[in-house]
């Protein structure tokens, strides 16, 4: 299955575009897109206890289960001033 990556703010600049497209296999969690994609992009890894992680309009922890041609967004967490 294929799911959609979307990196905002920082990790968009780390990673340098602005959206991915994985192949995962059927039943893969959060937890398995993330592995994949620290894999390829390392200088993620550094972020993986603060990042937040949307499916659709909700926030979804790294158990999620993914479903295909699904959109991902991986955010910073919010910070104001």
């Amino acid at each position: 299955m294929k799911a959609r990556v979307q990196f905002y703010a920082q990790l968009r600049d780390l990673v340098g575009v602005s959206q991915l497209d994985v192949d995962l296999p059927e039943g893969a969690t959060v937890r398995d897109l993330l592995d994949q994609i620290y894999a390829q992009r390392p200088s993620l890894r550094g972020h993986d206890k603060s990042m937040l992680i949307g499916a659709g309009v909700e926030f979804v922890d790294r158990n999620y289960k993914l479903k295909s041609g699904e959109a991902i967004a991986l955010m910073p967490p919010v910070q104001g001033g």
